[in-house]
């Protein structure tokens, strides 16, 4: 195994702990995941698809509806590889800049109101990317199975609020607001 597959096993790990951390509460119960999947999308049409997907997203949900988040930058993939290396070096600068994180709240959040059928709620946070945070505030959706949580959110968000600056001779094929979607399969733990 390369020195960069250990680092990266040792960041997850890090940041497990880092999110089970943010928490507190002797009863509390927790739901976890590694594999949450964010995809975003910022494509204007009749140009290339500006879309990448990233499936191995660390995610913390607490029975007081304590929600965190983070991602490694280099997980996302695109359909075109010069597209993330683009995205990686010139625009999120993922070598200083390697993760994004949310941490926030689901209001009015109770496990006992959950139900095999999808409820929305109200989420409310901070989106950090290239150590600059923004408040979000979102629909999310979420029903419970057994012992897993189910979570949907999207949103939309300017990369200008993150410091990314676009060149105005690709301007034109990027579309103003990014589309996020967000998806996480919780575990109980």
């Amino acid at each position: 195994m390369d020195i960069s597959k250990i680092k990266q096993k040792l960041t997850l790990a890090v940041i497990a702990c880092c999110l089970f951390g943010l928490t507190s509460g002797i009863a509390q119960e927790k739901y976890f995941t590694t594999n949450g999947t964010i995809t975003f999308e910022s494509s204007v049409p009749s140009f290339e698809e500006v879309k990448a997907t990233n499936s191995k997203v660390s995610a913390v949900l607490t029975s007081d509806g304590s929600f965190a988040s983070l991602v490694l930058i280099k997980g996302f993939r695109f359909k075109i590889a010069l597209m993330e290396e683009h995205f990686n070096e010139s625009y999120i600068e993922s070598q200083k800049f390697p993760k994004s994180s949310f941490s926030g709240k689901i209001k009015d959040f109770s496990i006992d109101k959950l139900t095999a059928e999808y409820q929305e709620f109200e989420l409310e946070g901070k989106l950090t990317l290239r150590k600059i945070s923004q408040s979000i505030a979102t629909k999310c959706i979420i029903k419970i199975e057994g012992n897993t949580i189910s979570l949907s959110a999207d949103f939309k968000t300017k990369p200008e609020l993150y410091g990314i600056e676009i060149p105005s001779i690709v301007r034109k094929k990027i579309a103003e607001y990014v589309d996020v979607s967000a998806t996480f399969e919780l575990i109980q733990k």
